[in-house]
């Protein structure tokens, strides 16, 4: 037994040296291969210096197998454990949202840093027919034009009106998701800068592939890294055929009675140059100066006042201009960018608007004081001729490394005005002529540095001259001008030149989310407003109208500052905070009057921004202002100056001062799949004011004088908005509300007035595809004005409803129908009610083979030739009568190509 036993032992012990050996030489072989192992390292992260979670890296060989992978971690770094397999292994990367990239493995030993570019994401679709479709990349959402056309569209704006989230007002001006847009791009390019109307009304709607809005829009390359704006901009993507060619359309009209409408359109968009260019002319009532509307002009600092005379102030009718204007109008508008490169592009755009204007109204009005009531009669029959040449030439140079933008214009608006008045009975004829003239020229140039701080350089320097008459004849009022005795005519002459430059340097710091911004400058702004109000008496004599009327007053103003701002920016945040440091002088003087004064003021207008993204689609923010404010040189001249034939100011006042807070909120949301866009919002502001306009009514005049009083404006409003597109219906819904409620003061025949007003107004729209053929379009407005005297209990109330609809339907493929109308109901308490109707009908042939469309339509079917508008405030009422066109019917061919 123990011999069996000894020998089963030694054959264990032999089997036992050998799985020894075995382990040994498996550890040996494990240890050599972990030691000829190596890793492949690096980190990925975005075009913003952003890392990428989750992102796929796969090792591959030559032949495109993959030997190894990994995903990267929240700080957007991996870790790859590579074999030596031989050269030509490649990394690739990939990940939802972002382009797939590769590269070549090239060094083991060194790390790889990666980034990845933004890609296109299609949306998740809804099964339902026809579904027009959306994307999204990044901050930029897609709309695909053909899914919201029509084949009676014409426009790119024409289609805009139907994309859920989109308005577009009757003025052409266009809001996304309730925020204005700031810019109008054409395949990225900024061609017709902030009056892009002619834009949506010629580009051809087949032309453009998609529309896309674009949040958070920051034109500067150099800013996009830690981008704060807050500006919504719309881009045109052209359809690449459509870039290969000139298009256009020449269009030819006439009607009844005595009616023409002619239009010249040119446009191409190919990547060196863009232009659109277009030439019209009509006397149908469409003012072709729409198109030169500058829906979001620049804010500046060269405050001073508009035209200071006028011929009357008959208001406007709240009825499309279209139904109202008696015209004769032509105009030109060049629109020219020419590509250097991809960075350095010069722009011209240029236009010249001639008009001719017919106005005749009447207008009663009541103004209800404590013990009072004043009243006057007045009737206008007004010729306008106003004229508009405008020309800018824009150099910009954008990269990732400097920025740069010159604009030079140069601005000549000739005016003039003839009318017939009549005021509670005594006539006269009036002439007013102006010739404003502006030169200027707007420099801004930013660099970064290689420390990546980036310097900003920027200089505005204007010249501009106003000067004004203003002749009626035979001269009005004799008993406050003339001691009661009849006189030849009255004479109001006013000059006003400008000089005005701001000039400033600032140095930004970039840090990670982090950017410090400071800025200092200095502004300068010198005047000299000249008036004289003179009488011509029935012997010929000159004399001054009223003692003192004479002005000579030099201004002086200039402001030193230094403005700070800081700026912080994540994937969810951004929170902005400016405090501007100002030091302002203001000295002027006028020898007729004695008057020298000098105004010095230290402000600090600090203000705060916070936007907080609850979801990658909504968001809420909030902001917080504090600014003071200084007045103009309107509100220093002592010698009365005739504004209008019925209204004498003049002030005796120091420089009008006000002090604003002012706090808003918002709450915007979206749900870009199910196409439904909102938003809501409040604000309140309270300002106050140390001097107070005084006015004196009679019921021939009204006289004004800014008085040194101080008093207080409060303001509340509420606006919201929802968009909505119903997809088995193929239609889009929109509705709104907004509340405003104001408290002021004004002083009027030595009465003390505390003010209150409050409106509602309520809105509800469609755009539907009721069938293949058929389309219905349908907006309606109700607003609800109330206002009261809180001191005396005086009230009025005001309310209107206004409906437009309209009707296209498709026949035979080419021959298409419109039928539209427009409804207006005006309520007041101590008036009758008010209704209106206006009836349209337009039928167009579309001739494929010859690219032309021939037309017939009927304008205001049942020739409604007066319209009355209603003006209320909280102890005034005003209604005016005016005359409009009748029934137009007009044939028109339009030739594309």
């Amino acid at each position: 037994m123990v011999a069996i036993g000894l020998d089963g032992h030694f054959l264990n012990t032999q089997k036992m040296k050998k799985v020894l050996f075995l382990l040994i030489a498996l550890i040996g072989m494990g240890t050599s291969i972990a030691f000829a192992q190596k890793q492949i390292k690096g980190n990925v992260k975005d075009e913003k210096a952003k890392p990428i979670p989750s992102v796929m890296v796969s090792l591959k060989d030559k032949e495109g197998n993959t030997v190894a992978f990994s995903r990267t971690n929240e700080k957007g770094d991996f870790t790859i454990n590579v074999d030596p397999v031989g050269t030509g292994l490649t990394l690739e990367f990939s990940t939802l949202g972002f382009e797939k990239k590769s590269i070549a493995v090239t060094d083991l030993n060194k790390p790889y840093q990666v980034v990845l570019a933004e890609s296109e994401i299609a949306l998740k679709t809804v099964e339902v027919k026809n579904r027009p479709k959306l994307s999204s990349n990044g901050d930029t959402l897609n709309y695909k034009t053909s899914d919201f056309s029509d084949k009676q569209d014409r426009s790119i704006g024409d289609v805009l009106k139907k994309m859920p989230g989109i308005e577009v007002a009757e003025n052409g001006k266009i809001s996304y998701n309730g925020k204005n847009i700031s810019n109008l791009y054409i395949d990225g390019d900024n061609l017709l800068e902030d009056k892009y109307g002619i834009g949506t009304k010629s580009i051809p709607h087949g032309a453009v592939d998609k529309v896309q809005v674009i949040e958070n829009d920051q034109p500067i390359k150099m800013l996009r890294k830690n981008n704060t704006s807050e500006d919504v901009a719309l881009n045109l993507v052209i359809k690449d055929e459509a870039k290969l060619k000139v298009m256009g359309d020449i269009k030819a009209g006439v009607g009844t009675p005595e009616r023409f409408d002619g239009n010249f359109n040119a446009m191409m968009f190919n990547k060196k140059v863009k232009f659109l260019n277009n030439l019209k002319g009509n006397n149908i009532g469409i003012d072709p100066g729409i198109d030169l509307t500058s829906f979001n002009p620049l804010a500046t600092d060269n405050s001073k006042p508009s035209n200071l005379l006028t011929a009357g102030a008959a208001g406007v009718p709240t009825l499309p201009q279209s139904r109202t204007l008696f015209n004769k109008a032509g105009q030109a508008n060049l629109n020219n960018l020419f590509k250097f490169n991809n960075d350095l592009q010069l722009r011209a755009n240029v236009s010249y608007l001639y008009d001719e204007r017919k106005q005749v109204y009447n207008k009663s009005s009541e103004t209800r004081l404590g013990g009072q009531t004043i009243s006057y009669q007045e009737n206008q029959d007004n010729f306008l001729n106003p004229q508009k040449l405008r020309g800018q030439f824009t150099l910009n140079g954008n990269t990732d490394g400097y920025f740069f933008n010159n604009a030079l214009v140069v601005e000549y608006n000739p005016n003039r005005t003839n009318s017939n008045v009549f005021i509670n009975g005594v006539g006269a004829f009036q002439s007013l002529s102006q010739d404003m003239f502006t030169l200027s020229n707007d420099l801004g140039y930013r660099k970064k540095l290689k420390s990546g701080n980036i310097f900003h350089l920027s200089s505005s320097l204007s010249r501009s001259s106003q000067p004004e008459t203003l002749s009626i004849k035979p001269g009005l009022n004799e008993d406050i001008l003339n001691n009661g005795m009849p006189y030849n005519s009255l004479n109001q002459y006013l000059k006003l030149p400008t000089w005005y430059t701001n000039n400033a340097i600032s140095m930004a710091f970039p840090k990670g989310n982090f950017v410090q911004t400071y800025r200092a400058g200095f502004l300068l702004q010198q005047q000299n407003l000249e008036t004289e109000l003179n009488k011509i008496q029935n012997d010929g004599r000159s004399e001054l109208a009223i003692a003192g009327s004479l002005n000579d007053l030099d201004w002086f103003r200039s402001r030193t500052y230094l403005e700070n701002s800081y700026e912080y920016t994540t994937d969810k945040i951004t929170a902005t905070v400016r405090i501007p440091l100002s030091y302002n002088t203001i000295s002027y003087d006028d020898a007729n009057h004695a008057v020298n004064k000098k105004l010095e003021r230290f402000f600090v207008n600090p203000s705060v921004y916070f936007k907080y993204q609850t979801s990658p689609e909504n968001y809420v923010s909030a902001n917080y202002g504090y600014r003071n404010s200084l007045g103009t040189i309107d509100d220093v001249y002592y010698g009365a100056v005739l504004r209008n034939y019925r209204s004498l100011f003049a002030n005796n006042a120091p420089v009008s001062e006000s002090a604003t807070h002012a706090i808003a909120g918002s709450f915007n949301f979206r749900k870009a799949i199910q196409m439904v866009f909102g938003n809501i919002g409040v604000a309140y502001s309270t300002t106050n004011l140390n001097t107070i306009s005084a006015y004196t009514l009679t019921n021939n005049t009204q006289q004004r004088i800014v008085l040194p009083l101080e008093n207080q404006m409060k303001t509340l409003s509420l606006n919201s908005g929802l968009s909505k597109y119903l997809f088995a219906l193929r239609s889009t819904v929109n509705a709104g509300f907004n509340y405003s409620h104001n408290q002021y003061q004004q002083l009027q025949n030595n009465e003390l007035l505390p003010f209150e007003s409050d409106t509602y107004t309520y809105k509800a729209g469609i755009e539907a595809k009721l069938t293949k053929f058929m389309n219905f379009s349908y907006n309606g407005t109700f607003s609800n004005n109330k206002n009261k005297t809180v001191s005396n209990g005086i009230s009025t109330n005001y309310q209107q409803l206004r409906q437009q609809a309209g009707l296209t339907v498709t026949m035979l493929k080419s021959v298409f129908l419109n039928f539209s109308a427009e409804h207006i109901f005006t309520q007041q308490s101590s008036q009758p009610d008010l209704k209106y109707l206006f009836a349209d009908f337009n039928v167009r042939y579309k001739v494929l083979k010859l690219k032309t469309d021939l037309e017939f339509g009927i304008t205001n079917l049942a020739n409604v030739k007066r319209f009355e508008a209603i003006n209320v405030s909280a102890n005034s009422l005003t209604v005016g009568t005016y005359e409009i066109p009748g029934r137009v019917a007009m044939v028109r061919a339009t030739f594309n190509y």
